[in-house]
């Protein structure tokens, strides 16, 4: 298999829309042949680059697109919140089906795997990383480490009510201390997707809003209830 150079993956991705598709868990869209209908459609729609999550899926994906792939492996482990690729053998299997960019977790949480051993896993197969972050502490942890992507993934989601708007300071202070961030984590709709790369994104990666119908319809029909006359 023929694989992209670091320098033409980041050509690809600058200033670009990541398309992150990943249906709902066992809902009627998860299948490999549908998550690659959806990566096709999102590249005839103009991704640079698309985030896949699961070794079958990203095999399928992988044989009709040739944009970069960020490739996850999700788990829910009974000793660890970590959920984002969370072991080596994940690193190993998500390089071998394809992907360009490996991303895993880069919190500074209780996990089966050190964030050291991922990144110097990912750095000897050859292939680009991205850290999963919730805080500017984390990202310049991984950036010390070499980590090649930063993303601002997990901000909002490691304790507390989520907030329904993006992280955009995170994004400001992680670029000014020269990190290549990944805008990533409620970036759900156009103006907000530009608003991260108006701040200084490298890229943006935007999932539920253009993948998972079932959160798409909801938030259609919540406004419609919200508004109801009673007529």
């Amino acid at each position: 298999m023929s694989r992209l150079t670091k320098q033409q993956i980041l050509e690809q991705l600058k200033n670009g829309l990541i398309a992150s598709c990943q249906p709902v868990d066992d809902g009627p869209m998860d299948s490999p042949e549908i998550v690659a209908a959806m990566a096709k459609a999102s590249v005839i729609g103009g991704a640079a680059g698309l985030r896949i999550e699961g070794i079958d899926n990203l095999k399928a994906v992988r044989k009709v697109v040739d944009v970069p792939i960020v490739g996850i492996v999700k788990r829910d482990l009974p000793d660890s919140p970590v959920r984002i690729t969370p072991f080596l053998q994940d690193i190993d299997d998500l390089y071998h089906a394809g992907a360009d960019i490996i991303a895993f977790d880069g919190t500074d949480r209780v996990r089966p795997t050190t964030i050291e051993a991922c990144a110097r896993r990912i750095q000897e197969l050859g292939a680009m990383s991205m850290a999963d972050c919730s805080n500017y502490k984390e990202g310049m942890y991984c950036q010390e480490l070499g980590v090649d992507l930063i993303g601002s993934t997990m901000s909002g989601y490691t304790g507390g009510e989520t907030p329904d708007e993006p992280d955009v300071q995170l994004v400001r202070d992680l670029v000014a201390s020269g990190c290549r961030v990944m805008a990533e984590g409620r970036y759900n709709t156009p103006e907000l997707a530009a608003v991260a790369i108006e701040n200084g994104a490298y890229a943006v990666t935007v999932g539920s809003a253009l993948t998972r119908l079932e959160h798409i319809v909801s938030w259609f029909v919540t406004a419609i209830d919200n508004r109801k006359t009673g007529a």
